[in-house]
Order: structure tokens, then C-alpha cells, then sequence
């Protein structure tokens, strides 16, 4: 397993199923936190993972702290519109998290009060335009961890 890749309460299935998609094809595991905003079971959610969702590395957690409680020794990053560092600041290592918030309001101000150190962000240009796509978000920084170590099991 290379990263890990978190959704806090993902509400859009398509991005799930486009997320999880990347984490099969790169070799990482996919943690979602709950609420989801959607059925697991939804035609919607496996027709964007295609046939890939049945070899996804899929772990669900009833809540933020639940993650944290399991993974208490694990590496955390948090990607946020809101961060001041970019995604490349990050010195990214086999194992960590990546932890991306909701489509409609990204992550909550607890968990980025509590981890300031650990934000990070795409760039973008400035325009009314809330963000990217959430899968796009995903693949851009998760790409960018892989390529720091190394591209580990792929070809």
C-alpha cells in the first residue's frame, strides 16, 4: 500500500467511485468517514469505479476521531482551499493520509484548527470558482506523494 487516501462525509458518488478508481491503479487504501452522502450500494458510485471497485482497499470509520483513534501513530495531511502551504511543500512517505473534506464545505474548522502545520492546498487562480473537482484534487496530490516515493510498485 502506498498512501492513504480519506474522504471526510463524501456527499457526490461519482467522485467516490472516480477516487476509488485512482486507488486501485495506484495501490492505495480508501478510508471514508461517515456520513456518507450516498448508499454504498448505489449504481451511481460502482459505474464510476467500473470494475475496479471490487479489488478497492476500502475501509469505513464512523467518525474523524474514530480514524485518528485507530491510526493514532499515522502521518496526517489535510487539503484544503484553506492551507497556505502547496501540496509540494509536503515531504510525503509511504503510509500517510491524505484527508480531503466535502464537496460542499471542504473540512471543518476543528480539524484544520487542530492540524495548522499540516495543511496543504492546491493552487489555483483566483475567481469565484470554489475549488476543483474533488477526484481531480485527489489524483493531482496523491500523484504527487507517489512520484516523492518513488512510484513504489508501479510501472
Amino acid at each position: 500500500m502506498n498512501l492513504n487516501i480519506v474522504l471526510f462525509q463524501p456527499e457526490i458518488p461519482q467522485n467516490t467511485g472516480n477516487i476509488g478508481r485512482t486507488c486501485v491503479l495506484t495501490d492505495c487504501k480508501l478510508h471514508l468517514i461517515k456520513p456518507l452522502g450516498f448508499s454504498l450500494d448505489e449504481k451511481s458510485l460502482k459505474r464510476a469505479g467500473l470494475d475496479y471497485w471490487p479489488l478497492l482497499d476500502i475501509e469505513i470509520h464512523e467518525s474523524y476521531e474514530a480514524l485518528r483513534e485507530k491510526y493514532n501513530n499515522g502521518n496526517f495531511y489535510f487539503c484544503t482551499t484553506k492551507a497556505t502551504k502547496f501540496y509540494t511543500d509536503a515531504q510525503l512517505k509511504q503510509g500517510d493520509f491524505l484527508v480531503f473534506g466535502r464537496e460542499s464545505s471542504g473540512l471543518p474548522d476543528y480539524i484544520r484548527n487542530e492540524n495548522k502545520d499540516n495543511l496543504i492546498r492546491v493552487p489555483m487562480v483566483e475567481t469565484t470558482t470554489r475549488s476543483l473537482n474533488l477526484s481531480n484534487t485527489v489524483a493531482v496530490i496523491a500523484y504527487e506523494g507517489l512520484r516523492q516515493i518513488g512510484f513504489k510498485g508501479m510501472k
